[in-house]
């Protein structure tokens, strides 16, 4: 079967590789514009372009797939099938339909739970126990479609966004090359998905990422788990942000915000029991373990995690910020 694969990121190449390994063949792919990157800012090309590159194949970057001349190109290798991994485009439905088998995204939930563009990063935050990858045909309505195939992934007490999509690529590849194996045979079959269970997961922006630290201390746990390796969880500290990428649940017992540092350790208090901080990463600098953060900043009494509760602190930090505007960064779905 001739097929066009679609797809962006670093998690997409798995998938990218496992396909070029089967029996199907790689005519072209489709990935988002170079993209700058680095402290100089450049224009780099994708994880999924740079390898097809060094494969030979044409790579298609479109600025906007209903591009005409995306379009008339994609019409023009006329693939049988679109397998799509995290490309992070809107396809149009002149692009859907195409290719007579459709595009058939590789989806890192067990749908309908969790549609969007941070199904992982939901998956832990919300404390499910069980997340795992679909198969299924593209239609315009968001992660909607049809399912080929379905595998289940649990999600460990101590795994992280990262640790569970390094998984679920993996898995998933396999998933997606046998889903593309049983429709080019005419054994495979999608069904619609259940109205019910269906859950949203949008994109998790730095905002959402901010720590409360009078929430119950499972649930800030599972933020920072969730937010690992991007964007990352965080609090602020003397002003600053702090970003807070690794913990560890506690009995002890402090306050919110409270810290507590041994020369060995560093205990904050959440809204139940304390939690302890292993790696930190400050402000303008590198990830660092916890306890040598605490040791460079000379904790002192008076010192916490998170807004300052009191009226005055809230006033003078209002008035602090207010020439800055305050407006929040927007977001686009993918």
């Amino acid at each position: 079967m001739r097929v066009v694969f679609a797809g962006t990121p670093e998690v997409a190449v798995i998938a990218l590789e496992a396909i070029v390994a089967s029996g199907h063949e790689l005519v072209a792919v489709v990935t988002r514009p170079d993209a700058p990157a680095g402290r100089g800012r450049k224009l780099v090309a994708s994880p999924v372009a740079q390898y097809a590159e060094e494969l030979g194949v044409e790579v298609l970057k479109p600025v906007k797939p209903r591009d005409p001349d995306f379009l008339a190109r994609l019409t023009e290798i006329a693939p049988d099938c679109c397998p799509v991994v995290a490309y992070g485009g809107l396809l149009p439905q002149a692009a859907l339909d195409i290719p007579p088998h459709g595009w058939i995204n590789l989806h890192f939930s067990v749908l309908p739970a969790w549609r969007g563009a941070a199904p992982v990063q939901h998956s832990i935050i919300s404390g499910d126990d069980v997340t795992g990858a679909s198969t299924f045909r593209i239609v315009k309505a968001l992660d909607a479609g049809p399912v080929y195939g379905v595998l289940t992934e649990p999600i460990g007490p101590k795994d992280t966004a990262g640790d569970l999509l390094t998984r679920l690529a993996a898995s998933g590849a396999k998933l997606l090359v046998d889903t593309l194996d049983g429709i080019e045979a005419g054994v495979l079959e999608a069904r619609e998905q259940p109205a019910d269970g269906v859950t949203l997961a949008p994109k998790i922006n730095v905002e959402d990422a901010e720590l409360d630290l009078t929430a119950p201390a499972q649930r800030v746990d599972r933020l920072v788990r969730g937010c690992n390796p991007a964007p990352g969880a965080w609090t602020t500290f003397r002003g600053e942000r702090l970003k807070v990428l690794e913990v560890e649940l506690s009995d002890e017992d402090l306050k919110p915000g409270e810290l507590q540092a041994t020369k060995s350790t560093v205990t904050v208090g959440t809204g139940s029991t304390a939690i302890r901080l292993v790696v930190v990463q400050p402000q303008g600098k590198k990830p660092m373990a916890a306890a040598d953060w605490a040791r460079g900043i000379r904790l002192t009494p008076e010192d916490h995690l998170g807004p300052d509760a009191s009226p005055t602190a809230q006033t003078e930090q209002a008035v602090q910020a207010e020439p800055a505007g305050g407006a929040g960064a927007e977001s686009s779905s993918a």
